[in-house]
């Protein structure tokens, strides 16, 4: 790789330490009764209230239309992205100190599996918490469920619900547009320089 491509990698490899600082996603909850609006942080490793409280009324408001409660502790994944996160950034960091073409093709393509991976899991993580509802809930709609959207907003009965990624999300999207950019770049090098040999 050139010596720019490999400074570009370390550079768009450390953007994923934004993860450890930063939150992943963010679901907002909006209606007329709480007009200022609910909401919930998901980092690498905890969930927590956009206000202190929040968490507390989102599970509240969730009891009684019969969803489970959001427990933290409860999600495997949030033990698990940490140490993924991490695996990436040195995956990241090992390719530009190599400087190999084949480790900066083989880190993207990681990257995109473990992204797509990730947002299957937040989709069937929404999916159970808004289809698998407590049939003795005091609120029962019938045909209703409330799974939130992994990525725009939806009505469910008088609440907005918005889920958009986060500073750390979004550090994530620009490290792998970085990849991307850079593999196709290294890979347009690679053919022009084997036709000029």
């Amino acid at each position: 790789m050139l010596r720019s491509s490999r400074g570009i990698l370390a550079l768009a490899a450390l953007l994923i330490a934004a993860v450890y600082v930063f939150p992943l996603w963010h679901i907002g909850l909006h209606a007329p009764q709480y007009p200022e609006g609910l909401g919930m942080y998901i980092w690498v490793d905890q969930i927590t209230g956009q206000k202190p409280h929040d968490l507390d009324l989102i599970n509240g408001l969730n009891h009684y239309i019969g969803m489970q409660e959001i427990v933290p502790d409860a999600i495997p994944e949030l033990r698990f992205m940490p140490v993924i996160s991490g695996a990436l950034l040195v995956f990241g960091l090992l390719a530009a100190l190599l400087g190999r073409r084949s480790l900066l093709y083989a880190w993207v393509g990681v990257f995109l599996l473990v992204a797509v991976l990730g947002l299957a899991d937040f989709w069937l993580w929404g999916y159970n918490y808004g289809h698998n509802l407590d049939p003795t809930a005091a609120i029962k709609v019938p045909g209703m469920s409330y799974q939130p959207p992994v990525i725009g907003s939806k009505r469910l009965l008088n609440f907005r619900a918005a889920s958009w990624p986060s500073i750390g999300g979004w550090s994530l999207v620009i490290s792998v547009l970085i990849g991307l950019w850079l593999s196709v770049r290294e890979f347009r090098r690679a053919r022009t320089a084997a036709h000029t040999t």
